[in-house]
């Protein structure tokens, strides 16, 4: 409990400088391309921002997409970016580099400084590139991310490399630099999630917001990270819904986000229909993707997420004694009239019938996700191996031959070989892709919020 406080105090001193990076809210037809490295590749930042707008926004017409591959520097980026992330047709392009590019053994060797700094101008030289030809975009808005943060101080049994994240902060800044120049978007990962693991680490020296590499968060780090996105983009405060009645005239007081019909009061109970315009977000407490040991959920005690995004409240006054909550006779509990005269956050509930049709939405969301990984995957071998080879979107008889002569030495292509041997084949991409569209239609059908009654009866 004391690291939950101890999170919320560390963002409530960091609001100032996260209000000075605000970037702009998705848009009706937004088709968001996240590009970046195995962070962004393999985790789930991106996909819970999409999450937030299923929910909040449920008629909003936004795709966002997948453009990470594991391993990659701004070198390996600049390289994919006509035949995979311009591909995607962005209308917003998020762009992220630098934890491969400021190396790695290498900073435990007696040159550290030296190879630091040439990996910043080499990741400099590259970059330069990637913002040439973005500059040449129409119609496009490019927001830079300052990449999360390499954790050199967590206490545990890996090696930190002391020194790296301090390049990264300075690439960090190359991008804000170019954001201002070019009339971009900024914003930072990696000083407030530096600042979260560094303020949990006074009470537990081993915590870090990564999976145990010092290098991808977990999770709860890529919430951390949605939740960094969104208060940029202005959602701080935004709400589910508010609802306030009086019990002893029937008056509905408030009814913020959400519409309140059919009041009906008796001596022992009050109901209502309750509609509203968004449905509470979900939080997954199973951790998922490779190597993970958190769920999103456990976000909630390093950032007031809950608190600042996710109020479904519901207050009623003029009760007495304790009463039980039912929605759609559902029975949620019993909370004295002092209680509820304050509000409850029915967010925080996760057996009420609209939290549940969140759920589907989050697991269909995840099965989305992963089907989408299966494409990476085959980025990666695409773009991490075949451009290089000159095979660059064959997928004959060479391709094989030439992936068979070096998979026995390189761990990745052992991994990634399967799913290459069958997405090479268009008729599997495109029942793939006809299943990602088959979830994302589902997902749009089932978020829209239903009317739901409400009441509360006397115990």
């Amino acid at each position: 409990m004391k690291k939950y406080f101890a999170a919320i105090a560390v963002l409530l001193m960091l609001q100032t400088a996260i209000r000075a990076q605000t970037i702009g809210q998705f848009s009706e037809g937004d088709r968001a391309v996240f590009l970046g490295d195995s962070i962004t590749d393999g985790g789930h930042y991106h996909s819970y921002i999409w999450l937030w707008y299923m929910t909040r926004f449920p008629y909003m017409d936004l795709s966002v997409f997948n453009a990470g591959i594991g391993g990659d520097t701004a070198a390996d980026m600049f390289k994919r970016l006509d035949g995979d992330v311009f591909s995607k047709r962005p209308t917003v392009l998020m762009v992220t580099f630098g934890m491969n590019d400021t190396g790695y053994s290498e900073w435990l060797g007696e040159d550290a400084e030296e190879f630091g700094e040439g990996r910043y101008k080499e990741c400099l030289e590259n970059f330069r590139k990637i913002e040439d030809r973005l500059k040449k975009l129409d119609g496009v808005r490019i927001v830079m991310l300052g990449g999360s943060p390499y954790d050199e101080t967590a206490e545990f049994d890996n090696t930190p490399l002391p020194g790296k994240n301090a390049v990264m902060q300075r690439i960090s800044e190359l991008q804000r630099q170019s954001a201002e120049e070019n009339g971009w978007e900024f914003l930072d990962f990696n000083a407030p999630m530096l600042e979260i693991c560094a303020k949990a680490q006074e009470t537990d020296p081993s915590f870090t917001i990564s999976v145990g590499d010092r290098i991808h968060p977990d999770n709860d780090g890529h919430m951390v990270m949605a939740y960094l996105y969104l208060k940029a983009q202005g959602f701080s405060g935004s709400k589910v819904a508010d609802i306030e009645v009086d019990a002893r005239s029937g008056k509905v007081m408030r009814q913020e986000n959400c519409r309140i019909s059919g009041v009906r009061t008796g001596r022992r109970e009050i109901s209502f229909d309750y509609l509203a315009e968004a449905l509470p977000y979900p939080m997954d407490t199973i951790a998922h993707g490779f190597g993970t040991k958190r769920g999103q959920a456990a976000a909630s005690s390093l950032v007031p997420f809950i608190e600042e995004m996710n109020q479904e409240r519901l207050a009623v006054k003029g009760l007495k004694g304790s009463y039980t909550l039912y929605i759609d006779d559902v029975n949620l509990g019993s909370w004295t009239s002092a209680e509820l005269e304050e509000g409850i956050n029915l967010a925080g509930l996760p057996f009420t019938p609209q939290y549940r049709q969140a759920l589907a939405v989050m697991h269909l969301n995840e099965y989305r996700w992963e089907i989408e990984r299966n494409f990476r995957d085959f980025a990666w071998m695409q773009y991490g191996f075949f451009q290089a080879k000159g095979l660059l979107g064959v997928y004959d008889e060479q391709a094989v031959r030439a992936l068979d002569a070096e998979k026995d030495g390189n761990f990745w292509l052992q991994v990634h070989r399967e799913n290459w041997s069958k997405m090479m084949h268009e008729s599997v991409r495109e029942a793939r892709k006809d299943e990602i569209q088959m979830l994302t239609e589902k997902i749009y059908e089932i978020n829209k919020p239903v009317v739901r009654r409400i009441r509360l009866k006397q115990d």
